[in-house]
């Protein structure tokens, strides 16, 4: 519950297969837990990580611990257990990549250490991606979801938080959007809804839609709509109406990513997978439900 809240569990209760154990995902005797208390496992979604850019700057070795440990002790897990695999890592583990889109089997190009900790958190996830390669060649069936910003109702607006969130936020409390820097650094972003179906066939499908094998690949999921900072801010402020704040300039974070726009290509061709949510559909949606809650 690092960052995540109890009662969003709440829907998911009621359901006879649910269970939720609460541990460390860095933990083989917390693991071990899930898989005694449910009789076998044969299906592992690793999604555990510390997110956000501004913890990556402020703890970092929290970020590289829990990334690179936590992916070990899963994937030696599934490797003991017989299971499927899929790890959420994230376009981060691209790094400092100018040349767009990203493509599932483009470079990683990563900065000097000494220059800010930003990376903290997209070398650990490469690593994560590296070890679940090692472990697909000697027999693991493992893929591996990069999903692209993605966002909804429930993601934390804190000072942590992600852009869209904490937009969000500041309309609620009717302060300005801090948009970083010059605000024309740009994202491609994707709603929860999109993402979960992108997960949930990665690891339910054996093969893919015309019998392409799965093990081994990498799959971006994203909107193909880049949109920079200050265009995100604005149209915000057009979902919410009356309640439109000013957008100010602030300072942003070292190393931000200039631009980041995904080719989805592995995603749609054998998953059948594609992004269903617009971006102006899906901030009306979340900001429909932000409105509902106290």
């Amino acid at each position: 519950m690092f960052r995540g809240r109890a009662e969003n569990l709440e829907v998911c209760t009621s359901h006879a297969s649910f269970h939720f154990v609460s541990g460390d995902a860095c933990s083989k005797e917390d693991l071990q837990r899930c898989y005694d208390h449910l009789g076998g496992i044969d299906l592992i979604h690793h999604l555990a990580a510390i997110n956000g850019t501004r913890w990556f700057h402020e703890a970092a070795r929290h970020v590289i611990d829990v990334n690179i440990n936590a992916t070990l002790a899963t994937v030696e897990k599934a490797i003991e257990w017989g299971a499927r695999y899929v790890l959420a890592s994230s376009p981060e583990a691209f790094g400092d990549l100018s040349s767009m889109p990203l493509k599932e089997e483009s470079e990683s190009l990563f900065p000097n250490a000494s220059h800010h900790q930003r990376f903290a958190y997209g070398a650990s996830k490469y690593l994560d991606e590296v070890a679940v390669q090692h472990a697909v060649r000697n027999g693991l069936d493992g893929r591996i979801v990069r999903p692209f910003n993605g966002y909804g109702a429930r993601l934390i607006g804190d000072e942590y938080g992600q852009v869209v969130a904490m937009m969000f936020e500041a309309i609620r409390s009717q302060e300005p959007i801090n948009v970083h820097g010059s605000g024309l650094q740009t994202r491609s972003f994707t709603h929860v809804d999109d993402l979960v179906n992108g997960f949930y066939l990665a690891g339910n499908l054996a093969e893919g839609i015309k019998g392409q094998p799965l093990s081994g690949c990498c799959f971006n999921l994203g909107s193909e709509e880049e949109v920079n900072m200050l265009s995100l801010a604005q149209s915000i402020n057009e979902v919410v109406g009356s309640q439109a704040v000013d957008i100010v300039l602030s300072e942003g974070y070292h190393g931000d990513t200039v631009r980041r726009l995904p080719d989805c290509f592995n995603a749609v061709a054998m998953l059948g997978w594609s992004p269903a949510v617009s971006l102006k559909d899906g901030l009306m949606s979340v900001w429909s439900q932000l409105k509902g809650q106290p």
